[in-house]
């Protein structure tokens, strides 16, 4: 007989390689993913130097062509989707971890232990993201993308972690955690042993959609002068595209792959998250 365990991972996978939504997602990302791994070993130029003329459009030798100041675009694509992935594993993730656990905690102590995580998830909420940005900016003159990372991270994590407490609130009146405690079993074990496991799926939704969030996020700071002051993103390059005129020079080479590849790069992470759903949830499937 095929054990439980085994059985609903067989049945995930079938549902999931029948999802038209989640696999086009997957494979969008998936190769976003490979070109930033392997992007920097396919150029010969550095971030910042003079790699050919100035605004030479696509060609065999300047893939993505060159900037005003003869940087090759290619070169600054690549180690841009890099940080694009960095900002989404490291933004994402903490948002996604510090909201696991004020969500845990509040939903299943409740009482005073909700309140007070409650007020501070609304304080961090009616806190703008933009205005501690601004602060930050004023008192660090050298920013990295990690820097910008951990700031989002820390302003991101509120409506995940009121997402969590609502689904532990409803877990822990279960019948197996009733069973849980009656064992003697501590409050820190119950929540990750019986009601985490329980929400993986939903855990795992979250940070998909927190992945995507903390990208466009670091793209709209970078826009606006609030991203890293070393190193490129995908941001910085539409930024910097945009301070010297490209789109009336007609220079569309230097902003349209950053843009394209951040819509994609974004809206696959929704349309995973969609997916997921559909996967997750029976009345969803699609047989």
């Amino acid at each position: 007989m095929e054990p439980p365990q085994s059985k609903e991972k067989n049945e995930f996978f079938y549902f999931a390689l029948r999802n038209n939504k989640l696999v086009i997602g997957l494979i969008v990302v998936f190769f976003f993913l490979v070109f930033a791994i392997i992007g920097p070993f396919l150029t010969e130029h550095d971030l910042n130097e003079r790699a050919g003329p100035r605004n030479q459009p696509p060609s065999a030798e300047y893939w993505f062509g060159t900037t005003t100041f003869g940087q090759d675009v290619f070169t600054q694509f690549v180690y841009g989707l890099r940080a694009a992935f960095i900002v989404g594993l490291v933004g994402g993730g903490l948002a996604t971890i510090v909201g696991m656990m004020v969500g845990f905690f509040a939903g299943y102590h409740g009482g005073m232990v909700d309140e007070l995580l409650n007020m501070l998830t609304n304080t961090v909420i009616t806190i703008p993201k933009l205005a501690v940005l601004l602060v930050i900016a004023a008192y660090l003159t050298v920013r990295g993308v990690i820097h910008e990372s951990i700031v989002i991270g820390l302003w991101s994590w509120p409506w995940a972690a009121r997402a969590v407490r609502s689904q532990t609130f409803s877990l822990k009146s279960r019948n197996f955690i009733d069973m849980a405690r009656m064992t003697g079993m501590s409050s820190m074990k119950i929540i990750w042993t019986e009601i985490a496991p329980n929400m993986m799926s939903y855990l795992f939704m979250t940070f998909v959609l927190q992945f995507g969030g903390a990208v466009l996020a670091a793209a709209t700071l970078d826009f606006i002068g609030l991203g890293p002051t070393e190193g490129i993103s995908l941001g910085l390059m539409m930024q910097h595209s945009f301070n010297w005129s490209a789109i009336q020079l007609g220079i569309w080479w230097w902003f349209v792959p950053p843009g394209a590849a951040l819509a994609l790069l974004v809206g696959a992470m929704y349309l995973m998250n969609v997916g997921l759903d559909e996967v997750f949830n029976p009345k969803l499937r699609e047989r």
